[in-house]
């Protein structure tokens, strides 16, 4: 049986949400969300000022309107690693917290999908027709961790 997430406030499975407060080190900085780091790294290589910025705001919601501006260029190689980057992020989001991380595994071999309504490049869409991207990254990562035992 799926399992569907969207949001912080999904029962169980709010911590699957890029907006879940579970912050983590990656490339010598502290990230405050998943979200924090992945929509900073738009701007890595072209505007440091920007990045930092995105980086030290206070909730995941201000980080997502700061890295869909573009007020700066993002940098041009964003179309060819964003997934990569988003599967960096979420990765070491669950290395970090055992807590969540045991829910992650507990979810087996289930499908996860990212109930999205609005987006149907990381979630499933509206109709159900999207790619689901961080859905799948989630099982992804979750085979990871699931062969390293972490648990």
């Amino acid at each position: 049986m799926p399992i569907y997430f969207y949001g912080v406030r999904t029962k169980t499975y709010g911590c699957f949400s890029n907006f879940s407060r579970y912050g983590f080190e990656l490339d010598e900085f502290w990230w405050v969300t998943n979200e924090h780091y992945f929509q900073a790294q738009k701007f890595v290589t072209t505007e440091p000022y920007w990045f930092e910025k995105i980086r030290e705001v206070k909730t995941p919601k201000e980080a997502a309107k700061m890295g869909r501006s573009r007020k700066y260029p993002l940098r041009r190689d964003w179309e060819k690693v964003k997934d990569e980057i988003m599967e960096r992020g979420v990765f070491k989001k669950f290395e970090t917290h055992a807590d969540i991380r045991e829910i992650l595994l507990s979810t087996g071999d289930e499908l996860i999908v990212e109930n999205s309504p609005s987006d149907y490049y990381w979630g499933c869409g509206k109709d159900g027709t999207g790619k689901n991207k961080l859905g799948l990254i989630l099982m992804d990562v979750r085979e990871k961790l699931s062969d390293r035992n972490l648990n």
